[in-house]
């Protein structure tokens, strides 16, 4: 072997062990020349870069055309980059924004300079993300596609609800900003985890991030670790944010619904205040866009939840709403003073997310602040309340009055049913009645009762003379003596059926 030839073999030997693993020959040849990474570098160079002007990322100029020639290209057997993760194309009008992608392995990053064969049916176009399959190789767990968004198919291989990496003045009359991910290193570091790191940047705030991503039997966790910083003044700064899709409900006025009993991705928001008082809010397609705020300090966890699994109340066999997943955010540390924001717009179909979650700290956030946070995301069908305070799983809206009999003209009646183990083993003499914030006066009849042979479950109807009430919502729960047995629901008056 001449010394060319061995100089040769030996730089192919070193490139070969520097690869991450599960990255192909033919991948190898499109990475670039390996550079240090870790998290303190990524966040030294995010605080850099919040120093200097937004320059946003131009367009692709090889996006697909549209939806259908972006499928093309991403379903089917496509090239995977480490482990199973594949690339998601550039679209024109959805996702037209290139991402840089990077695979690492030992401190070592490589980035992909060239993706020609990446996509399926060899084209070669610009990635704008990517996902993360499973064992089989069929079907993915994780995605990260579009601005700052990313998800999960949860514990039944549905996907659902999306999470935000940051909402920046979400609900506002001044309208949203879209901060994106520009950049990701992604580590395999097994067959079912995955390590995301990512740089988040926008005209007011740049970021650094990091995703420790397990997919397991009944969940997918992802721990994240962010460090913001501040470009300029943000008036409504939402960490840990999420968007889902509310159609109506069982409690849905007819107009508002189509064959199917049920459409929603999520049908409530709970929390989990430092306090240790636990919220249900069940959501609404309002008639105009609100903002609602509910104070939660040092929030122990919060999240929209899709509580109804029953593909009964759904009868839908082509995207299955019974199994979109559940988000649940645990705060890592105390994240002091704040609320959990819930923002709903109108929506007359199932294809646009209608609402939005985020928590927003009371300091405000001003420019050349460096923020830090930590959470835990979890992604699943379990709903992540069900062993704390009985829960509240159905909620029922009509005119008031005696059942089958005339309605009251200007009264309505709400019913919630309750279920969990506070509630088990008691029974009418047990001294159990519903509490509630409404004027006494407004209160026509109020009654709490378990439901005949089902088990643990309790079922309050409340009447209410419309006429009598001002504020917007209400809230109520059930309780034994001075004993909370349940959650807090809060429920609109604003929408709903019209006495």
């Amino acid at each position: 072997m001449s010394r060319r030839h061995a100089v040769r073999l030996m730089a192919m030997l070193a490139a070969a062990s520097a690869l991450p693993q599960g990255v192909s020959a033919a991948v190898s040849g499109r990475l670039g020349a390996p550079a240090p990474f870790s998290w303190d570098r990524l966040v030294a160079r995010t605080r850099a870069l919040a120093r200097r002007p937004f320059v946003e990322t131009p367009d692709s100029p090889r996006a697909a055309a549209d939806y259908d020639a972006a499928v093309k290209l991403t379903y089917g057997n496509g090239e995977a980059i480490a482990g199973n993760v594949r690339l998601f194309p550039a679209t024109r009008g959805t996702a037209p924004k290139p991402v840089r992608i990077a695979i690492v392995e030992n401190g070592q990053a490589r980035e992909i300079i060239d993706t020609d064969g990446l996509f399926v049916g060899g084209s070669n176009t610009d990635p704008v993300g990517f996902r993360v399959m499973d064992a089989t190789g069929r079907s993915d767990w994780l995605a990260f596609q579009g601005a700052s968004y990313f998800r999960s198919s949860g514990s039944r291989d549905q996907y659902g609800l999306s999470a935000r990496a940051i909402a920046v003045d979400t609900g506002l009359a001044k309208g949203e900003e879209f901060p994106a991910f520009t950049h990701f290193w992604i580590e395999q570091t097994g067959p079912d985890t995955v390590r995301v790191h990512a740089l988040l940047d926008g005209p007011s705030v740049a970021g650094a991030y990091a995703f420790e991503c397990r997919k397991g039997q009944n969940a997918v966790t992802q721990d994240v670790t962010s460090a913001l910083f501040m470009r300029r003044n943000v008036e409504q700064l939402g960490l840990a944010a999420a968007s889902s899709m509310f159609w109506y409900d069982q409690s849905s006025p007819p107009a508002k619904r189509d064959w199917r009993p049920e459409i929603h991705d999520s049908d409530g928001l709970a929390i989990w205040a430092g306090n240790g008082e636990r919220i249900w809010r069940p959501l609404e397609n309002p008639p105009v866009a609100k903002l609602h705020a509910f104070r939660a300090e040092a929030p122990k966890g919060f999240g929209l939840i899709q509580r109804d699994q029953n593909f009964d109340h759904y009868q839908d066999d082509g995207v299955f709403y019974d199994r979109r997943p559940s988000l649940w955010v645990e705060p890592k540390g105390d994240w002091g003073a704040g609320a959990v924001y819930l923002y709903e717009m109108p929506t007359a179909s199932e294809t646009l997310d209608n609402v939005a979650m985020f928590w927003r700290g009371d300091k405000p956030a001003r420019a050349g602040e460096r923020r830090d946070f930590a959470y835990r995301l979890t992604w699943t069908s379990q709903d992540p309340t069900a062993d704390k305070a009985s829960r509240c799983v159905e909620v029922y809206d009509g005119p008031g009055g005696i059942p089958g009999a005339p309605p009251v003209a200007g009264v309505r009646k709400f019913v919630f049913d309750f279920a969990g183990p506070a509630l088990s083993g008691l029974d009418r003499e047990s001294g159990v009645t519903p509490e509630t914030d409404l004027p006494k006066g407004a209160i026509v009849s109020a009654v709490a009762y378990p439901i005949a042979g089902s088990g643990a479950r309790w079922r309050v109807m409340i009447d209410v003379r419309s006429k009598d009430v001002s504020q917007p919502q209400f809230r109520l729960y059930l309780k034994r003596g001075d004993t909370a047995l349940s959650e807090t629901v809060i429920k609109s008056l604003e929408s709903g059926t019209p006495a």
